[in-house]
């Protein structure tokens, strides 16, 4: 650019400017040191801001690039490798700074800012920062447009309303010096023709306003006028002014249900519902869907998008390979030539870290080092029977980066041995990325010996014993050291054997595929041999030029011009090593002046680098370079480093047809390079292509937007001999149109011929043959794929446009992963990410690819300008590629995974997101606007009338869906309590004839009894208790007693007191002693809601109802009387009240249902003496047996168990309170195995303990003699679904201590009806004897129908099969039926319904203070409104199934098993799906080894899942992602809210049910102090 020269800043500032950069990019000074001196530096120049205004009207061209300008600074952070120094483009930043301004247009997103614990904030920022020193050099700062915050929106159009605004408000930041850091200068990057309007170079770069747009008369567009222009602008604002809420105290919201919530919390979710609210991406297209199967919404292709219409492409043949007479036969035939005619010629020039010679190779050392490495191998390795290596054996060269001569002198040594050197990296440590997989490559060529350097094999990792450890994943290996000095001389009479070049392997070169697997391209020594005379020709090499070489020798355009090409021509070679580089990026250019060399080879990276630190050397010349191969010329982002490249260093003698871009790929060598041609009046060629045609993979010049466009230069033409076409990326290698982009492929000689060792793969890569559109194929010989994508333009130029490793199909459109990363990097202000380390690859979810972006980002950045750059980045990604971005993550800098030469290494990236394992410090989800292939949500049928159902079911042969237990009226049995209708009356009888006999022993922690009650003391003890009721309490008959007591037998005896005194027992958990705050509560409100006239309890229980923690948490004053137990009168009541009626209450039942409704629920005297023999008859209860139980005696079947049932049957029951476990886990199972008990209950959270707490001890229990082979049955009483994973974990982890397999089996009861189904196994006995029940079977059914209120049986391990354990045997006397829960109509077998129960224990109502007598009725007394409409049914609200199976029960009736699916209260309704909770929980607590329990709930038809992190809180943002995969994955459904907890903050009552709404109150009033809120977007 002309106007270089004409700075309003003298050259010294300037260079002064440009030193202090490079010293902040070293970290030698502070960021505010730098400040100073720069302000210092320009503050005398700074007045003369603005530069002449130049018309918006201009036309704008788009045709002849104009090239973009030089980037003034030089960040140093470490390369990387093949996704180097890319994407560098003005165009592009401006393109995106315009994209954004039209989504700030369209009206800004809302998105809720996640919210973090502090510790988390902290520890991401700057305590996980290793400083940025040598290791991450970095390489880039890749726009070379002003990447800070100082640029605008939309520079490139003088037409934008912003210019104008940000002018000033940019002018004042510079003024007041605020810009925090350096910032870079470009002028004009418009591809317009004459001077279209440059971009507004920064201050601070080269402190000039180039031709800056006239902003003294802006187009008025928003309605700005130049005078209302607010300067003084907060620095961050680039978009406009936008009001973030900061919810400090966020004003109380309505929420989308019209609930008024206080707190953050719902403010942020109100924000993120009125987001998502917001119509983005076009409705989902209606169309029919299949009754039974969810289809997923299929991408309809847009009738309107671009296709390709041009011809055929031929297939396009390279210049005749010129036979020259005196090319060598064979590579190692032109060493001994060169060797032997001219040993003293130069062959390889290495430097030390200073830039001075470090080692001079003549062609002669050469030549006799490589014999003598070739003798050594042969002869000196094994014995001379046996030796360990043959020629056409494969060995393995690892030599570091800064010895190209010792590699060098083994890769000749190795080609005259008629070995195969397989070259790779130096492993670093153990477990490098990557360098696993290149062990699996080196294992499967069978390479037994490495060879190394000496310094190299100093400084690989050692044992202890001096031994080098054998590296993950590789094999053993012998290593061997090249240098000179070790080996022994051959004998005169050996030589090397010569031949001609043929069709063996001459080397294998490593490959990393997209997925991070290695392989090995082989070649063979003709095509070697043919490859060195082709680049010969094409680059137009003759004898002894000099060449400088700034790239990996090993592999690629380093190995084969720096050392194959170059000995064919007897050449001299410079090898710039890469930390020569990090620390002088200038060195290959001081190195081709002082050299004057011809040929310099390097990436743009290097160019780049060379810009940002030249600070205007005086000595630089750069006329004698003839050719300047830019090898990632194929990288469509490498344009604009060599336009600024060239632009800047023209003046210094290079000329412009000088630079020549080639593209290459391990498999088909080089593939295209531009030829240095002496005609400068021939522009190079250029094309402007339209992103959105190259997404449907067609060429459109140039875009109606001039936004999303891709600016691409030509990599010359096919190499000498070879054939070149285009083909489709995917399937039939069909010939492409001409404007179609596609796979080049080639047809040469010079490529490799396999990926070793595989032979599938070598077929579909180097036996292709493409075809026309006949299908005939275009050639007998086959092609090789490159693996580059692109297509031939006019006059036989190839462009390439991406990689076919970079390339994501997302809904049917391809984006190829560098544009991702292009677009990303030009979003401003870059200052919070590392612009050389942003990985962008995609992962599969439902069955399409998504985008996910993973940054590196800056030590000094905070929270807000993160998410701001995020979501700006979220935004440009949308306005320029047509495509949403699933997942953007940041992480602390120096986390990524590193390749050896310091780029990311992608595939381990990736790996690490999908295991949990990449910690990022931020993350933003964005399925909402993503997923689009969502099913279509359901509507519901209308329903369909009685009558057509039961034509239905008879039509399809289904019975009506019933069963019942035995019935109770036909079996005899000898029960003698059965005379009795009272409890109390059996009580008194058994106190009379068995005084002595035991009922009850309670065990203590340490398992020995801590009391025990026959039948005459609980008789007794009832009786003072019942004294004590009427005379202290003045209690009346029917009043209400609440009775809190910890588990145990005085419990039991203040029952039966209230019995004898003809009062109704309430029983009351009793508050927790270390948590009386949120127990007492809940106890008050019992006593409360149940009309309790007195309490009665324990004198310990006294004294802390009395205590000052308690009168904090209620009003202790309102209590009714409390009666304490443990002081009980002498004397005996005058007479025991006998009730008349047994319909009247014997008892409530009071429980807190998941959903958090306290209900309680009236149990009759008739109910509790059915409930009582109807558990005798079906468990087999005698006086003779033991049961433990291990429960909560508060209420349910707990309670009956514990307190009711060993009164009416006999038994003895050992109590086991579950409280003690957690003292002692083991204290239940040794209780069963010390009393030989042969039937036991138990809750699941008791299992759980066990499970959990007793895992590792089973050999220890062993030993200490716990056997459980003779438990017969052990229950787990429940009120849910089965928990089929725990029952069965508990049985394989007890298998071993004698639990037989079927000896654990559930129960089901709910608040209608206590217990439905129990389900005693008889092990051992014949199914004919007794009652014995078949074994509970397992059925698997389809989730998806499943959510669709059909059943539908699937095999085992079928996808989205759900595998339902039966809940237990019908208990005699129980009759169920499966209703319809909206038309209460009967359903068939097999469908999905309500469980409707009739037995002679239902409870009788609720027992509410607000006489809500509707919903009781309903719940109690509900009819079928056709069919069977006398019987009167209770509804237990739960959805199940009933099931005939094949089995048989003693009656030989066939079993009907009942399934348990869900309550109705939990299940919640999305896209008109029924989903359980449990099922949505399940997948997410597999989805992450530390996430330990999980709990979700809807708010305002938004999903939150609840996650308990087990683990270091870095972990938590690793688990938003898989929590959002997994849920969309199984179950189709968007997570709108991750929220990641602490262990232990999901509420779970004393059942061990998930008390799922406590947990939602708790979490919309801001109360969890969650360590992660993610608000997915």
């Amino acid at each position: 650019m002309a106007d270089r020269d004409t700075l309003p800043l003298p050259l010294e500032v300037r260079d002064r400017l440009a030193e202090l950069e490079l010293e902040l990019s070293e970290g030698d000074i502070t960021q505010k040191g730098y400040e100073k001196k720069r302000s210092k530096l320009i503050g005398a120049f700074l007045p003369k801001a603005p530069g002449k205004g130049m018309d918006p009207s201009v036309p704008h061209e788009r045709r002849t690039p104009v090239t973009p300008g030089s980037s003034s600074r030089y960040h140093r952070r470490r390369s990387s490798g093949s996704r180097d120094e890319r994407y560098r483009s003005d165009v592009h930043t401006e393109a995106v700074q315009a994209a954004l301004a039209k989504q700030k247009e369209r009206g800004k997103m809302a998105v809720p800012m996640p919210s973090k614990r502090r510790s988390l904030v902290v520890q991401s920022s700057m305590d996980a920062y290793t400083p940025p020193g040598e290791e991450h050099i970095g390489h880039q700062d890749t726009s070379s447009g002003s990447e800070e915050e100082g640029s605008m929106q939309g520079e490139g159009t003088p037409t934008s309303s912003q210019g104008s605004i940000n002018m000033e408000n940019w002018i004042s930041r510079a003024i007041h010096g605020s810009t925090t850091s350096s910032t870079t200068s470009s002028s004009s990057t418009q591809s317009g023709g004459s001077g279209a309007a440059s971009r507004l170079a920064d201050v601070m770069g080269q402190t000039h306003l180039g031709k800056s747009e006239n902003h003294s008369t802006p187009p008025d567009v928003t309605g700005y006028t130049t005078d209302s222009i607010q300067v003084e602008r907060p620095q961050g604002s680039t978009t406009a002014s936008r009001a973030t809420p900061k919810y400090g105290n966020a004003e109380l919201m309505e929420t989308g249900d019209g609930v008024p919530v206080g707190g953050r919390v719902s403010a942020k979710i109100q924000q993120l519902v009125n987001t998502l609210k917001r119509p983005k991406r076009p409705p989902l297209r209606e169309f029919f869907v299949d009754d039974f199967e969810e289809l997923l919404e299929v991408q309809q292709p847009d009738p309107n998008q671009p296709k390709a219409e041009g011809a055929q492409m031929l297939a396009m043949r390279g210049e005749q390979l010129g036979v020259v007479t005196n090319w060598p036969p064979s590579l190692e035939a032109a060493l001994q030539r060169w060797g032997t005619i001219s040993p003293k010629a130069p062959c390889l020039t290495t430097m030390d870290t200073n830039g001075k010679p470090l080692y001079i190779l003549t062609y002669g050392k050469l030549w006799v080092r490589s014999m003598k490495v070739a003798y050594n191998i042969l002869h000196k390795l094994g014995s001379k029977q046996e030796p360990m290596v043959r020629p056409g054996d494969r060995v393995a060269l690892v030599f570091p980066n800064n010895d190209p001569a010792a590699f060098m002198v083994a890769f000749y040594g190795c080609l005259l041995a008629e070995l195969v050197p397989v070259p790779i990296e130096v492993p670093l440590t153990r477990k490098d990325a990557g360098s696993q997989q290149i062990g699996f490559l080196l294992g499967s060529c069978g390479v037994t010996v490495a060879l190394t350097s000496d310094a190299c094999h100093k400084g690989l990792p050692k044992s202890t014993t001096g031994e080098i450890p054998q590296f993950k994943g590789w094999p053993k290996l012998l290593w061997f050291v090249t240098e000179s000095k070790h080996l022994s001389k051959p004998p005169r009479d050996w030589l090397p054997h010569i031949k001609d070049a043929n069709n063996d392997t001459a080397y294998i070169e490593y490959k990393t595929c997209k997925d991070g697997s290695v392989l090995g391209v082989t070649v063979m020594r003709i095509a070697l041999l043919t490859h060195c005379q082709a680049l010969t020709q094409s680059c137009g090499y003759t004898e002894a030029e000099t060449i400088v070489n700034v790239l990996d020798f090993k592999k690629d355009v380093g190995l084969w011009h720096g050392i194959l090409t170059s000995v064919m021509n007897m050449m001299h070679v410079i090898s710039i090593p890469y930390s020569l580089m990090k620390v002088n990026p200038l060195s290959w250019i001081q190195k081709v002046c002082q050299y004057k060399a011809k040929v310099a080879c390097v990436k743009s990276r290097d160019m780049h680098w060379a810009l940002v630190a030249h600070k205007d050397q005086r000595d630089v010349n750069l006329s004698s370079l003839r050719m300047l191969v830019v090898a990632d010329g194929s990288n469509p982002w490498s344009i604009s480093s060599c336009d600024a490249f060239l632009n800047v260093f023209q003046s210094k003698g290079l000329k412009p047809e000088v630079i020549c871009p080639c593209a290459s790929s391990p498999e088909a060598l080089t593939v295209a390079i531009r030829r240095p041609t002496d005609d400068s009046n021939q522009p190079p060629g250029r094309g402007v292509l339209s992103m959105q045609g190259l997404s449907h993979g067609v060429i459109r010049v140039d875009s109606e937007e001039k936004l999303s466009v891709l600016t691409l230069q030509d990599v010359g033409s096919a190499m000498p001999g070879a054939l070149m076409c285009v083909v489709k990326p995917d399937g039939v290698p069909q010939l492409c149109k001409t404007d179609e982009i596609g796979e080049l492929c080639v047809c040469s000689v010079a490529t490799g011929t396999s990926y070793y060792g595989l032979s599938g793969m070598t077929k579909n890569t180097f036996e292709v043959f493409p075809m026309n559109s006949v299908g005939a194929p275009i050639s007998e010989y086959p092609f090789t794929r490159t693996g580059l994508l692109g297509f031939v333009g006019p006059g036989g130029l190839c462009f390439i446009a991406g990689k076919m490793d970079g390339l994501m199909v997302v809904g049917g459109r391809r984006h190829n992963a560098d544009d991702i990363v292009a677009t990303a990097l030009a979003v401003e202000p870059m200052k919070f990410v590392y612009r050389g380390r942003i990985a962008v690859f995609s992962i599969t979810v439902l069955h399409d690819e998504r985008i996910v972006v993973v940054a590196e980002q800056r030590p000094d950045s905070t929270e807000e300008d993160s998410f701001q750059w995020m979501s700006r980045v979220l935004q440009a990604i949308d306005g320029i590629h047509q495509v949403g971005v699933y997942c953007l993550a940041l992480v602390p800098s120096n986390t990524l995974p590193k390749t050896p030469l310091g780029g990311i290494h992608l595939s381990e990236t990736k790996q690490l997101f999908l295991e949990g394992s990449l910690h990022p410090c931020n993350v933003l989800m964005c399925p909402h606007t993503c997923v689009t292939n969502l099913p279509k949500p359901r509507q519901k049928q209308p329903e369909i009338g009685p009558a057509s159902v039961m034509v239905g079911n008879l039509v399809s042969g289904k019975r009506i869906a019933q069963a019942s237990g035995r019935d109770l009226g036909q079996m005899e049995d000898n029960d003698q309590a059965r005379k009795f209708l009272f409890l109390s009356e059996v009580l008194q009888w058994r106190a009379q004839t068995t005084p002595d006999h035991l009922l009850y022993t309670l065990l203590n922690s340490r398992g020995t009894i801590a009391s025990s009650l026959s039948c005459v003391q609980l008789h007794k003890r009832a009786e003072k208790i019942a004294t004590m009721l009427a005379e202290r309490g003045h209690l009346q008959d029917g009043d209400h007693v609440a009775l809190v007591y910890p588990p145990g037998i005085d419990l039991i005896t203040a029952f039966y007191g209230c019995l004898y005194a003809g009062c109704v027992p309430i029983t009351v958990r009793p508050p927790h002693p270390q948590n009386i705050a949120t127990t007492l509560p809940t106890v008050k409100m019992i006593v409360e809601v149940s009309r309790s006239a007195c309490m009665m309890t324990t004198a310990v229980i006294c004294k802390l109802l009395r205590s000052k923690e308690a009168s904090a948490a209620v009003d202790v004053r309102t209590w009714p009387p409390v009666l304490d137990t443990d002081d009980l009168p002498k004397k005996k009541p005058p007479l025991l009240y006998k009730p008349s009626n047994p319909d009247t209450l014997a008892y409530l039942d009071f429980s807190v249902s998941t959903t958090g409704m306290l209900a309680g629920v009236k149990m009759s005297h008739t109910a509790t003496s059915a409930f009582c023999r109807s558990i005798k008859l079906q468990c087999e209860l005698y006086p003779s047996r033991e049961v433990a139980i291990c429960l909560d005696p508060y209420c349910g079947l707990g309670f009956v168990i514990w307190c009711l049932c060993s009164v009416y049957s006999g038994h003895q029951s050992i109590l086991i309170p579950p409280s003690e476990l957690e003292v002692n886990p083991a204290l239940w199972l040794l209780a069963v195995s010390q009393y030989k008990v042969r039937d036991t209950f138990c809750s699941y959270s008791v299992m759980e303990l066990c499970t959990k707490g007793l895992g590792l001890q089973t050999e220890s229990l062993k030993s200490r003699g716990l056997d459980l082979s003779r438990v017969r049955t052990c229950v787990v009483v429940a009120e849910e679904r089965p928990r089929i994973a725990l029952t069965q974990s508990f049985s394989k982890l007890f298998k071993d201590l004698g639990l037989h397999p079927r000896a654990v089996s559930t129960s089901f009861g709910c608040r209608v009806n206590l217990a439905v189904c129990l389900q005693p196994h008889r092990l051992g006995k014949l199914a004919d004897q007794g009652t014995s029940g078949p074994d509970p079977t397992t059925v698997y059914v389809d989730m998806r129908a499943l959510r669709h209120d059909r059943v539908r049986l699937v095999e085992r391990g079928s996808p989205h099969s759900l595998p339902l354990m039966e809940s237990g045997k019908i208990l005699p006397g129980v009759r169920i039926i499966i209703a319809n829960p909206e038309t209460k109509g009967p359903l068939g077998d097999s469908h999905l319904g309500e469980i409707w129960v009739c037995s002679g224990h239902n409870a009788s109502g609720y027992f509410t203070v607000y006489g809500d007598e509707a919903l009781q009725s309903d719940h109690f007394n509900s009819r079928l409104s056709f069919g069977d409409t006398q019987t009167i049914w209770a509804r237990t609200g739960y959805l199940g199934f009933l099931r005939r199976t094949e089995l048989t029960d003693a009656s030989g009736e066939r079993h009907d098993a009942l399934y348990v699916v869900g309550a109705l209260d939990e299940a919640m309704e999305l896209r008109g799906m029924r989903y359980h909770p449990i099922d949505i929980e399940t997948s997410v607590i597999r989805t992450h080894k530390s996430i330990t329990e999980c709990a979700v709930f809807t708010w305002t038809n938004l999903l939150v899942v609840v996650v308990e992190l087990d683990g270091s809180e870095q972990e938590a943002l690793d688990l938003v992602p898989l929590v959002t995969n997994v849920v969309l994955e199984e179950h189709y459904l968007i997570v709108g809210v991750v929220v990641v907890v602490d262990i232990g903050v999901i509420p779970i009552n004393s059942r061990g049910e998930k008390q799922r709404m406590h947990l939602r109150d708790g979490f919309l009033a801001d109360q969890l102090d969650p360590i992660y809120v993610a608000y997915n977007m």
